[in-house]
């Protein structure tokens, strides 16, 4: 279903802070598109909410959805909260934010770390929970098909690895330093050094919502046999192959990553 002119129009989106009222430390910034029919909740990977920021512009034009980009807390420069030390410590934040706005019928679709997030808050049973998109996703252990460790990589490699075609990459933001950018150790606070939880693989029996997997052909994060490996760990799990795509399909191929989670 495609929104009209004037519906675009009036659908800009809505630029908030939220902080949890059970828990001071947590805030998330949140930007939030209006819409009536269910909710798309997205939650991006270890570049941060600028790898989502146009898919989530392309979800809003091309449905009647509320579309909601949320930061992590302790991504883009926004604060640590100290009691989040952890991807499941997190989920259950993002659990809390949902009910905090009275969410439902929420879609939702993770990339990367934000995949590993996204079944970690299904997980947690909240009947809001409706549906998940795992794309390109990290967190499972995979014997043979380690995610490759991205802490000291140039973004030059990181592109090479993240993309079919490195010249889609955008331009990397200045850190203003070495080592690993303050993203990356974002990410790290969450995810731990391995990027993976051993006992992922045997909880992911335990979902009982409707997921997909999608992911990229050329991923070299975390390749399409990790992918494969990802579905057969989830009950009725469907498995999308995007072809001429990396580990960031919302960047490089949003149109293909748009109609493999159709209907929207």
């Amino acid at each position: 279903m495609t929104s009209s002119a004037t519906d675009r129009a009036t659908r800009a989106a809505r630029h908030t802070t939220i902080t949890l009222p059970a828990r001071p430390d947590v805030q998330f910034t949140v930007d939030d598109t209006a819409g009536s029919d269910g909710t798309f909740l997205l939650l991006h990977g270890g570049g941060g909410p600028r790898t989502m920021g146009g898919f989530a512009n392309l979800l809003a034009e091309h449905s009647r959805s509320r579309v909601l980009l949320p930061t992590h807390p302790g991504f883009a420069g926004t604060p640590v909260a100290e009691s989040l030390t952890s991807t499941r410590e997190l989920a259950s934040a993002y659990v809390e934010l949902v009910e905090h706005l009275d969410l439902a019928d929420v879609t939702l679709v993770g990339n990367s770390f934000g995949g590993w997030l996204a079944a970690e808050i299904a997980l947690l049973g909240n009947p809001r929970i409706g549906r998940v998109v795992i794309v390109d996703g990290i967190g499972l252990a995979v014997p043979g098909h380690e995610p490759t460790d991205v802490r000291g990589l140039t973004p030059a490699q990181l592109a090479a690895l993240s993309f079919h075609d490195p010249s889609k990459a955008p331009t990397p933001p200045t850190t203003g330093g070495t080592g690993p950018s303050p993203d990356v150790q974002a990410l790290l606070r969450y995810s731990g050094p391995d990027m993976v939880d051993a006992t992922l693989a045997g909880r992911l029996a335990d979902l009982d919502v409707p997921v997909q997997i999608v992911w990229g052909e050329s991923d070299g994060i975390v390749d399409a046999e990790y992918g494969a490996a990802y579905a057969d760990a989830i009950p009725n799990a469907t498995f999308t192959v995007l072809h001429r795509t990396g580990h960031l399909p919302q960047m490089e191929t949003p149109e293909q990553l748009l109609d493999a989670i159709r209907p929207l």
